[in-house]
């Protein structure tokens, strides 16, 4: 996918900070924050959306899933988060590929 914005953060074609990365997922600071705290979180492999999502993503699922308690506790939010999943342009996706936000503050 090269014209995913992700994509080419992941790639290192667009610099950025991660906050949090492993061999699966990468997490960083949304550039247009709508809370004092606003992370992505977003699998290195290319998945469209939820929607596009079947059993054999489920181990990445649950990885990312998992990574969220972690990640938001990280940035300080132990008095609880807000998660959200975009799906499709009448969830309100903007970029098409899976990620995650983190809000909170």
């Amino acid at each position: 996918m090269t014209d995913c914005i992700f994509c080419k953060i992941i790639k290192g074609e667009i610099p950025t900070t991660f906050l949090y990365q492993d061999d699966q997922i990468v997490a960083f600071r949304d550039i247009y924050p709508k809370a004092k705290v606003h992370v992505l979180v977003i699998p290195r492999q290319h998945i469209k959306s939820l929607a596009e999502t079947n059993a054999s993503h489920s181990q990445l699922l649950s990885h990312l899933l998992l990574a969220l308690p972690k990640i938001a506790q990280a940035e300080g939010l132990n008095n609880g988060f807000r998660t959200i999943i975009n799906t499709g342009v009448g969830g309100g996706q903007e970029i098409d590929h899976l990620h995650a936000h983190i809000l909170g503050g």
